[in-house]
């Protein structure tokens, strides 16, 4: 499979943003913490909405509770058109709302002081944007399944959650918990996130589906999936007891589903080895059919990989290892610990979701057939590698960074376990990440330090070469018998990695440096090559 191929194609929950070095205000009112969001800290949401399939519509409320922080008189809240906010009130009084393209500003007439737990409603309607091509560019999927019913899904990180529904949509400030009530035509279902707690019927041949999730959930986590579904289940020993894993599909796939979703119980089984407890046992594990591929939406995985192993049945590493699992499940399941475990506060980190889970899918291939297995796998993924833009992005305007935050993030973190060496010890820097930022929000500089604390390695110019510059560190070699010269080049200041090298299949641990260095052999060199497990080039000079 080509590179250029490969790179096109930047799947699951990979998203195509656009790198423009100009932003505008809407993106910094998206993108950053205003002083109309600082000043509250959202605790619940009550999003109560009805959908209608045949106009492409929605509407209804969000009760939208916070706790004060400081007091202040303007609170933002987001929507996006075509959506319009008809009303907010306050204790049952309207408030005044001056919208500002998306973000839009609401006057309290009531006095907020510190410390008090209040609440607003914002009522909305309209036809939200309609995704073009979900979920790399999302909104709602509105398809019909082959019986001809209607088949819905809400997809919609980078977008922001606000493209379906009024929230506070900055990734900062998660909400703690959160019920979800969703109206549809009685003949079909609604899935969403955490537990279902009722069905309530309606005169008008339509049905609300009641959820409620117990733990805290990011926006863009948040989701709607309507369809004819129907369900089947099973209940996991895992780490912290009982997991109810519960699966929705369409009708005529339920047997294939029966057999392809196999794989969701063998991922908890891996992912809880090298990351700890799944993170939301209270919420249960869903894994939920979706008119698009898939994305990460927090206990309810949404689902489209077709039922067939690999990436729509091509192993995306070339090494062959990439068949023996369906891809979707295993890396969409894994953002349930990086992503919704642990989440970037800003989309510029978005490496924190997706280097971590890229790599999950090699200790997902390790754990079942072997560590050669596993290093097979995440090695065969360098040829995505594009090099185009560095992994992290621009700050407060919300900006992702390049689609290398995958697959050369994976291999980053790959050279890292070869730097410690001890693997139970990387397992354990893994599975500590996961308790000591167990539901919160994070910096890369938080994760960056971890590591280096964790690990005992200044890793201060290993994250600047590989997330904050594009070029990968070279070694190059010159031989002269059994003299050995060699040096990086392509690094940043202070790249001092040491490597692993093979001369004439003898392992060496070398320490290149700018400048030329040698290595003694007691033999004559006819082959020098460095460990495929490190994201390193080499070059020989002549």
């Amino acid at each position: 499979m080509k590179k250029i191929f490969l790179a096109s194609i930047i799947f699951c929950a990979i998203h195509s943003y656009t790198f423009s070095q100009t932003f505008t205000r809407q993106d910094s009112l998206r993108g950053s913490i205003t002083l109309e969001r600082a000043w509250w800290d959202v605790t619940f949401y009550h999003l109560d909405i009805e959908v209608k399939p045949d106009s492409k519509w929605i509407g209804g409320k969000n009760t939208i509770r916070y706790s004060v922080l400081e007091p202040h008189t303007v609170m933002q809240i987001d929507l996006q058109k075509p959506l319009n906010i008809e009303k907010v009130t306050q204790d049952g009084k309207t408030l005044f709302v001056k919208s500002d393209g998306n973000a839009h500003f609401i006057t309290l007439k009531k006095k907020q002081k510190k410390g008090a737990s209040e609440e607003v409603v914002v009522y909305y309607s309209g036809h939200p944007r309609e995704a073009k091509k979900a979920p790399w560019d999302g909104g709602i999927s509105w398809k019909l399944d082959a019986a001809g019913n209607p088949f819905i899904g809400s997809s919609c990180q980078g977008l922001g959650a606000s493209v379906w529904w009024p929230n506070k949509d900055h990734m900062y400030d998660e909400v703690d918990s959160l019920a979800i009530s969703v109206r549809v035509p009685k003949k079909l279902t609604n899935v969403s996130n955490g537990r279902l707690k009722k069905i309530e019927d309606h005169t008008n041949n339509t049905r609300t589906f009641h959820w409620v999730v117990q733990n805290p959930i990011n926006n863009y986590g948040v989701n709607i999936n309507i369809g004819n579904y129907v369900h089947f289940g099973e209940t996991y020993k895992g780490e912290n007891g009982s997991l109810d894993m519960d699966y929705w599909v369409l009708k005529h796939n339920l047997e294939k589903a029966k057999e392809q979703f196999k794989d969701a119980p063998r991922t908890i089984e891996a992912f809880e080895h090298w990351f700890g407890p799944y993170p939301f046992y209270e919420d249960s594990y869903k894994l939920v059919e979706a008119p698009y591929l898939g994305m990460e939406h927090q206990s309810s995985v949404t689902y489209g990989n077709g039922f067939k192993n690999g990436y729509l049945g091509t192993d995306l590493s070339g090494s062959g290892w990439g068949l023996k699992f369906d891809f979707i499940i295993v890396h969409e399941s894994g953002h349930e610990w990086f992503a919704n475990n642990i989440t970037y506060k800003d989309i510029a980190d978005m490496w924190v979701h997706e280097s971590f889970t890229a790599y999950a899918e090699s200790l997902f291939v390790e754990y079942f057939y072997g560590k050669e297995a596993g290093n097979a796998y995440v090695v065969g993924t360098k040829h995505a590698i594009q090099n185009d833009k560095p992994i992290i992005g621009t700050y407060n305007v919300n900006q992702g960074g390049s689609g290398d935050q995958y697959y050369k993030g994976a291999n980053m973190l790959h050279t890292l376990r070869q730097l410690i060496e001890d693997d139970e010890k990387w397992r354990k820097i893994l599975r500590g990440l996961n308790r000591d930022f167990w539901h919160q929000t994070v910096t890369t500089q938080q994760i960056e330090n971890y590591l280096s604390e964790k690990s005992g390695i200044d890793l201060n110019a290993f994250f600047n070469q590989y997330l904050r510059d594009t070029r990968i560190p070279m070694v190059e070699f010159k031989v002269n018998e059994r003299i050995l010269s060699f040096r990086y080049t392509n690094v940043v200041q202070g790249f001092d990695m040491p490597v692993k090298l093979f001369v004439n299949n003898q392992i060496h641990w070398i320490l290149p440096k700018p400048e030329w260095n040698v290595l003694l052999v007691s033999f004559p060199i006819d082959n020098v090559h460095l460990d495929a497990n490190f994201l390193v080039e080499d070059f020989l000079v002549k």
